[in-house]
């Protein structure tokens, strides 16, 4: 999967949270894609992130764990977007919720559309 990660995110496929692009206009609205990730820590992230709860401080555990979350989403929000034949998102945003078992849940989304360069 990693590979897989490194690989979408090499091709570069413009992503903004406004619901445009400057110099380009939108010829296709192709609908929303997403991505989304549920991960629940290792034993040793949760080992470390307990004791940090009981000593205080920032959890650089859960901060690694959430962080390379967050990227497999938008890995897979890429993908998608690639499958319906966008080359570009528009409207992205970033949603997160933890799960009763610890587990935190990470979607991203936004809406594919086909862009060119504005003459």
């Amino acid at each position: 999967m990693e590979n897989q990660v490194a690989n979408i995110l090499q091709e570069p496929i413009p992503v903004t949270t406004t619901f445009n692009f400057d110099g380009h206009t939108i010829v296709e609205y192709l609908g929303v894609v997403r991505g989304i990730i549920v991960r629940s820590p290792t034993i040793s992230q949760s080992f470390l992130g307990g004791l940090k709860n009981v000593i205080g401080g920032k959890i650089g555990a859960y901060t690694e764990m959430c962080e390379q979350t967050r990227q497999d989403a938008y890995a897979e929000l890429l993908k998608h977007a690639r499958e319906i034949g966008a080359n570009a998102i528009v409207g992205f945003r970033y949603d997160s919720s933890d799960l009763k078992d610890s587990s935190t849940e990470v979607l991203c989304y936004g809406t594919a559309v086909v862009i060119e360069k504005a003459e």
